[in-house]
């Protein structure tokens, strides 16, 4: 890997930002000229560098020019302190970040707009807070996407509705890309015979999780039938998924976050499936894959999730009644099913036939020589 370049400018303009960024450039190669988009964070200071970590891990799979916006300290003297950081800690990305003081705070996109790469998309996205319209704001106003996380908001349940009230094109949030597993694999099971209709759903998840109440909004959207939410305790994200049918439920289980699921289905043997929770830089990389809007994103959180019932019972209760399936049960299968493969994996190798004594490269290419000749 190239050494880091780590460029600091305090008390800096945008034009010396630019023409160190071009010096640099000449320095180390034409680098910068594969950027196929601009990511624009707007973060506090804490959160600063665990966001970068992110966002330099994604750009991995799509360069980009990285600006990281920091609102520092309102009062005070206007002033720029930037820092430029190419290669190295930088990923496959150059980086850029602002910390603004004074009232350059109030006018974050001035100061990002002359550092957008150009004749490029511009992506925005917020890892905490995110702006009360994400599509009026001024930063995401330039941006042709924005990517906002509810589930790192103050208070998840009204930043979901808000986030659902001023819905914007463009818009996305990283609790949403957190499902896309859960929605493939029950998408898939209903791809199979039998060809039933889905008469009712329950999805269960923590009160802190906005994946669940998404994924329970997408459920409710695209199979048009009535969907239960049912909170397990803070800190379980989604643990399960009900599809009630005629022919007996589909349950997929995840218990406590772990990272294998288990999927029973009527007529079938239940199978366990590696369900591991998906990194923030895995999810950050979907996004940045498409520059169109989602529309199913769209649907699932404007108009499945105001139609979800959210039922006032907890997990337990829930499961004492059957209405859901147990995540106790659904972990001891797990358990039981990944012994049965490691002794299905030592079975195998013990009765597999030992390789003959004296065989040896030389022996096997002339066994495959004379056969090709007979074959002549």
């Amino acid at each position: 890997m190239e050494d880091a370049v780590i460029v600091d400018l305090p008390s800096a303009s945008t034009g010396l930002v630019a023409q160190r960024l071009i010096e640099i450039r000449e320095d180390v190669g034409a680098m910068a000229l594969s950027r196929v988009l601009t990511l624009v964070l707007v973060v506090p200071e804490e959160d600063a560098e665990e966001a970068l970590a992110v966002a330099n891990t994604a750009s991995h799979q799509h360069p980009a020019r990285i600006v990281c916006v920091i609102l520092a300290n309102a009062r005070g003297k206007a002033r720029l302190d930037a820092q430029i950081r190419v290669g190295g800690d930088a990923g496959a990305s150059e980086v850029i970040v602002l910390r603004l003081y004074g009232a350059l705070v109030k006018h974050a996109r001035s100061v990002v707009t002359p550092l957008v790469l150009p004749d490029s998309p511009v992506v925005a996205w917020w890892p905490t807070e995110a702006p009360k319209d994400p599509g009026a704001d001024p930063v995401g106003a330039m941006a042709q996407r924005r990517i906002t996380d509810s589930a790192a908001a103050t208070s998840i349940a009204a930043t979901v509705k808000r986030l659902a009230r001023c819905y914007t094109p463009g818009d996305t949030d990283l609790a949403w890309s957190r499902i896309t597993l859960w929605r493939g694999l029950l998408a898939t099971t209903l791809d199979r015979a039998p060809f039933e209709p889905v008469t009712a759903a329950t999805v269960v998840g923590a009160q802190d999780s906005p994946s669940a109440d998404l994924l329970a909004g997408w459920l409710r959207h695209r199979l048009k039938c009535p969907v239960s939410l049912v909170r397990s305790r803070t800190g379980t994200g989604v643990v399960s998924v009900r599809l009630q049918r005629d022919s007996g439920p589909i349950d997929l289980v995840r218990p406590l976050r772990g990272a294998t699921a288990t999927l029973d289905q009527p007529g079938q043997p239940r199978r366990a499936i590696a369900l591991a929770p998906r990194s923030d830089a895995e999810c950050l990389a979907d996004e940045l894959r498409r520059l169109d809007a989602d529309e199913v994103y769209e649907d699932a959180l404007t108009k499945g999730l105001p139609q979800v019932t959210r039922r006032r019972m907890t997990m337990t209760e829930a499961v004492d009644e059957d209405l859901v399936p147990s995540p106790s049960d659904a972990r001891r299968t797990a358990e039981r099913l990944a012994e049965e493969s490691r002794g299905a994996i030592r079975s195998a190798m013990v009765d597999a036939a030992p390789e003959a004594a004296g065989t040896s490269t030389d022996a096997v290419r002339n066994a495959v020589r004379d056969r090709l000749e007979d074959q002549e």
